[in-house]
């Protein structure tokens, strides 16, 4: 299932819909029309995604039904604005306001070739857990234009990522039960400003206006179920082959597959809600993945000299299964 937050010119505020057919079908209003027909459960199903994933499986449940509704056919039968030509609307962030949003480490290419490029040997706390860090949660685009300021075009990078989204809360999460707390997955290009991160890391307290400017999902919430045959299982969880690139004015400059992170989604969720409650809403990024970065392809010479973003550059971060999140950079 493939869920998208969406608007049009009717309907300024977002609302929820499934991406079914290269048509979207609102998910309040598609429920409503079908309710009788799929035997509904519930009273109404939200037009948000933050409350459909806070109303749990039941939610879940009642809106594959009306999927598999829509895909017989019954698209005939819907009226006019409950379903939609994708071209006729906005798609926004699957999830514009996500409850919190940390993003991990867990690629070992990036992070050797990283601390390489440096001068630096590989850090041994690596293999002892998995790293991440808090982002700015309200500055989440979707596709499109990302507007930047002037210091954020001193070394402008992009970061091609996968990003899951926490369905079902818990605290103390061990890695075994882990992806049982996944609802689904997500592109994920975490902007960075290169000039201001190195700055500020120099007090050893993280990235902050380096990486607080944008961050970017989408272009849809794809439900866990729908990778199923992309699983790679294993005792410390799920790996998933998904092969991953990104491309800059359309010339692809990375590949990487999430298979390939060291830490699986499910240890990560474990570190993460260890003596902490986890919400449903919450996005976890997987870290960059190998050659992900322009900071990663510079120092290993792969363009020389140093290629960094600028205004009216396009970037398209694609994952195999998810999608691909287009952005333009525009200067605010």
């Amino acid at each position: 299932m493939r869920l998208v937050t969406y608007t049009t010119d009717q309907s300024i505020k977002p609302r929820l819909g499934l991406h079914i057919q290269e048509r979207i079908l609102d998910l309040e209003q598609g429920y409503s029309f079908a309710k009788a027909s799929i035997h509904g459960r519930l009273e109404a199903l939200p037009s948000s995604m933050l409350e459909y994933l806070q109303a749990g499986e039941t939610a879940h449940h009642e809106a594959h039904k009306l999927e598999a509704w829509f895909a017989s056919n019954h698209h005939a039968e819907t009226p006019p604005g409950v379903a939609l030509e994708v071209a006729s609307a906005e798609i926004l962030s699957p999830l514009p306001r996500p409850v919190s949003m940390r993003d991990g480490y867990a690629f070992r290419q990036h992070v050797e070739t990283a601390r390489r490029n440096r001068g630096l040997p590989m850090i041994e706390t690596f293999d002892e857990i998995p790293i991440f860090y808090f982002t700015n949660h309200l500055s989440v685009t979707g596709g499109g234009d990302v507007a930047v300021e002037d210091l954020h075009l001193q070394n402008l990078d992009f970061e091609l990522e996968c990003a899951i989204v926490i369905g079902k809360g818990g605290k103390n999460i061990p890695a075994e039960r882990a992806d049982e707390h996944i609802y689904g997955f997500m592109v994920m290009n975490d902007w960075s400003a290169r000039a201001l991160q190195m700055q500020e890391m120099q007090m050893s307290l993280g990235p902050a206006k380096g990486k607080d400017f944008a961050t970017s999902l989408g272009p849809c919430l794809v439900s866990k179920e729908a990778l199923k045959d992309r699983i790679i299982p294993t005792h410390k969880g799920n790996h998933y082959d998904l092969p991953m690139t990104a491309s800059i004015n359309g010339k692809i400059v990375s590949r990487g597959n999430v298979k390939d992170m060291h830490w699986t989604f499910a240890q990560i969720i474990e570190r993460v809600s260890y003596g902490v409650e986890l919400h449903p809403g919450e996005v976890i990024g997987s870290g960059t993945c190998g050659t992900g970065c322009l900071l990663e392809l510079n120092g290993s010479k792969v363009f020389d000299p140093p290629l960094w973003l600028n205004v009216g550059d396009v970037v398209e971060c694609s994952i195999d299964g998810i999608g691909t999140l287009t952005n333009r950079i525009k200067h605010a």
